[in-house]
């Protein structure tokens, strides 16, 4: 089991930044993919980022050029740092991981409890 929490959303106004970070924590036997995905109101919840274990990453196209995904394997922890914030990126934001379990060798997909970020125009 795998449990994700994630710090750092709050009000910016545009054309500001935040770094959201997750940390991962509990058992598992390796510990695959994290990313950030985001739901605005009345939307669907949808992938920003994701970065693999590797560390190669994949952004939507909304995020490209502004928001920048990172990992650091040894504390369990994926960041998404965020400059040039819109109004549109205003939403919750969500830490997902993809992990191997200990006990039964498959793969689980775990979320966080959601951050808010809001950005004020």
């Amino acid at each position: 089991q795998v449990q994700l929490v994630e710090s750092g959303g709050g009000l910016v106004q545009a054309g500001g930044s935040l770094r959201l970070s997750c940390a991962a924590s509990g058992s598992w036997l390796r510990l695959n993919a994290m990313a950030w995905y985001r739901q605005a109101p009345g939307k669907q919840r949808e992938l920003v980022a994701v970065v693999g274990r590797g560390g190669n990453t994949n952004y939507a196209n909304s995020a490209k050029g502004r928001f920048s995904i990172s990992r650091d394997n040894a504390k369990n922890t994926v960041s998404l740092e965020m400059n040039s914030l819109k109004p549109e990126d205003t939403a919750v934001y969500y830490c997902n991981a993809v992990a191997v379990s200990s006990t039964s060798l498959q793969l689980h997909t775990y979320w966080g409890q959601g951050t808010q970020v809001t950005v004020s125009s």
